[in-house]
């Protein structure tokens, strides 16, 4: 089965979830606006999202086709991934619990980017410097604490097993450790201090990073490199 990955070409950002999971599968996919040839490239994302021929069309990448199918929105792609490559639990209870978690992570990820854009996209970063500055203060304090306190415990509660979702590897596991990943760039300080309490998932953020197939991602050229245009800023005002 071949994909075609629809996502910018330059920033990790939302898709790279995404990426995580067809990687982790070993799966064949294309990321389409990072290749070039025909149908290739960022005019190939835009043709998709303008064309209004599609009654179907995602609202916003990233979005994946596969042969007439076209699914958008991170978490619903996960959701179709998932029990096509043993990414999420067999049984209809177990893949709503892993796509809950992976709603909770969507959650997460848009605080994160609120923390440098509070007051509206359209503005630059430069633009609401003081309003990033009050919101991120609560951010480290309370959210990370808050959010990163509940993955913690699902790992820790009941004997759950090695993973959120038991002791089978889940595409919910992948995302989280991407966010450890991006929390560590965008806020080195404050995950230092903040660590020590979730051992679980710091341990987890390694089991993944080694990995084969993650591991040899990591260290390619497929593996976009965190930067100040995608969801991860690291801004050292922001950082405490």
């Amino acid at each position: 089965m071949r994909y075609l990955l629809y996502y910018w070409p330059t920033i990790q950002g939302r898709g790279e979830f995404v990426r995580l999971a067809l990687e982790e599968a070993g799966a064949e996919y294309v990321d389409v606006a990072r290749r070039s040839g025909k149908g290739m490239g960022v005019p190939a994302l835009l043709r998709f999202i303008e064309d209004e021929k599609l009654g179907d069309a995602p609202y916003a990448p990233p979005f994946l086709k596969t042969g007439k199918l076209i699914i958008g929105q991170t978490a619903n792609i996960l959701l179709y991934l998932g029990s096509r490559h043993d990414l999420a639990p067999r049984g209809e209870t177990g893949r709503l619990w892993v796509n809950q978690l992976q709603l909770t992570v969507a959650d997460f990820v848009t605080e994160v980017h609120d923390t440098h854009h509070p007051i509206s996209s359209a503005l630059y970063y430069r633009q609401q410097k003081a309003e990033a500055r009050r919101r991120t203060k609560y951010f480290r304090t309370e959210r990370i604490p808050k959010f990163l306190g509940y993955f913690e415990q699902i790992l820790q509660r009941g004997g759950r097993g090695r993973y959120l979702a038991g002791n089978s590897l889940s595409y919910a596991d992948l995302s989280v450790f991407q966010l450890i990943a991006g929390l560590r760039y965008a806020f080195p300080k404050a995950m230092k201090k903040q660590e020590r309490d979730f051992p679980g998932l710091v341990n987890l953020h390694d089991r993944i990073a080694a990995r084969p197939n993650i591991a040899a991602y990591l260290a390619s050229k497929r593996r976009i490199a965190f930067n100040q245009d995608g969801i991860f800023r690291y801004y050292p005002e922001l950082d405490g």
